[in-house]
């Protein structure tokens, strides 16, 4: 999309308040993607915003979905949580509805399918795109697992060369 600016050159940037992104969201989904004047309808639902200001603050939120999409940003922990409402954090650090004195679950350890789905995923994706790992790969876990499995597993390898310990583990497994 081909936007000009006057002579006097781009105007100073304001950032974007909420309202307007909401309202922005909003036009996005009832306005057709490929209408040539969708720019301008989008803008006249936000006062005081240019088309050229829709059409750049699309770019960047395409930008933002697509580093998202990749696992190149953190997501807040909640987001890849079960639906099991304790994900909201409290002020004081705990989750909520969470009683003090109650002790850390820990973790359902990894079976030798869910480690050869991981080893599938991050052959595919590589290393570090842990979401789209459990988003393809291996289903039954988050991407906060699959990180921190990932993070087992490379240092037990290695670690390979310099282990005298005979205990097995799930990490030794390295092919699908």
């Amino acid at each position: 999309m081909d936007f000009y600016y006057q002579q006097a050159g781009p105007p100073a940037r304001r950032p974007w308040a909420k309202e307007e992104d909401k309202a922005f969201e909003a036009a996005l989904v009832m306005l057709p993607d490929h209408a040539p004047d969708r720019w301008e309808r989008v803008a006249a639902r936000l006062p005081g915003r240019t088309p050229q200001e829709a059409w750049e603050h699309y770019q960047a939120l395409v930008a933002d979905v697509d580093l998202i999409e990749r696992g190149a940003v953190d997501t807040p922990d909640c987001w890849d949580d079960d639906d099991d409402g304790r994900a909201t954090v409290a002020s004081r650090g705990r989750p909520a509805g969470k009683p003090r004195g109650e002790e850390r679950r820990r973790g359902i350890p990894w079976s030798e399918e869910e480690h050869k789905l991981f080893l599938d995923g991050l052959e595919k994706y590589g290393r570090g795109d842990w979401r789209n790992i459990s988003r393809f790969a291996v289903r039954s876990r988050t991407p906060t697992q699959v990180a921190s499995h990932a993070q087992k597993y490379f240092i037990r390898q290695a670690n390979a060369a310099t282990r005298d310990s005979k205990r097995k583990s799930i990490h030794d497994i390295t092919t699908p």
